[in-house]
């Protein structure tokens, strides 16, 4: 089973309990791991080349899901657009350029840990997950766990995942930190603003979202 890896410091909980779920299980020689950014994840996985992976919100849509996700409850702090008067998209991203086109915000697209490290120099930035949530008073999922077959691995992924409050070691922090150039504690910070379960709330954002995408198609 090929599982689609995205490493940005958002999933690192997910990962650290993929870890131990996969040593625990019958999964330990059966899953294997590609790596890459969102796009090119998301490319991987609409070809098969990968079963499962946290797909974006925007190519997530016509596939089969678990109610796991990658959730801003209210500002996210790695979703950024650096105001220019010349619109620059981010070529890692897929949902987040299309957000950032529906909430017209001009400028430059910024994803993952290097809008992170932007946001902690306290550079002038939008939010756009703060920014939808002011909007509409409703969560941004950014992407979604899909799979192409094994339904009951994945809800069971869900299950054990959701139930469990996930630590992540110190070895793994530093790791992590010294990958990204973040602080220890700022990505402990950052993780806070983070959130995973797919609810009802978070579905009405979900889907109003694919409402306002269809609408802007349309018209």
């Amino acid at each position: 089973m090929i599982f689609g890896k995205i490493e940005y410091l958002n999933l690192l909980p997910f990962h650290v309990f993929m870890k131990k779920f996969t040593k625990s299980s019958q999964q330990s020689m059966a899953m294997h791991y590609k790596r890459g950014v969102p796009a090119d994840i998301n490319k991987k996985f609409l070809n098969r080349r990968i079963d499962a992976a946290f797909i974006s919100s925007i190519s997530a849509k016509k596939f089969q899901h678990v109610n796991l996700g990658i959730i801003a409850k209210k500002e996210v702090l790695s979703v950024l657009v650096i105001p220019h008067t010349k619109n620059k998209i981010d070529i890692e991203s897929a949902t987040s350029n299309v957000l950032a086109n529906l909430l017209n915000v001009k400028g430059e697209v910024l994803i993952g840990d290097k809008a992170l490290r932007y946001y902690l120099q306290k550079k002038e930035h939008i939010d756009l997950a703060k920014l939808w949530v002011q909007r509409y008073n409703l969560p941004f999922v950014f992407a979604l766990l899909c799979f192409h077959k094994d339904k009951k691995l994945y809800k069971k992924i869900e299950r054990e995942f959701l139930k469990k409050k996930i630590k992540i070691p110190q070895y793994i922090l530093k790791t992590a930190s010294l990958r990204t150039n973040i602080d220890k504690k700022d990505i402990l910070q950052y993780l806070t603003f983070i959130s995973y379960k797919l609810d009802n709330k978070a579905k009405s954002g979900l889907n109003y979202f694919y409402k306002k995408t269809n609408n802007t198609k349309t018209h």
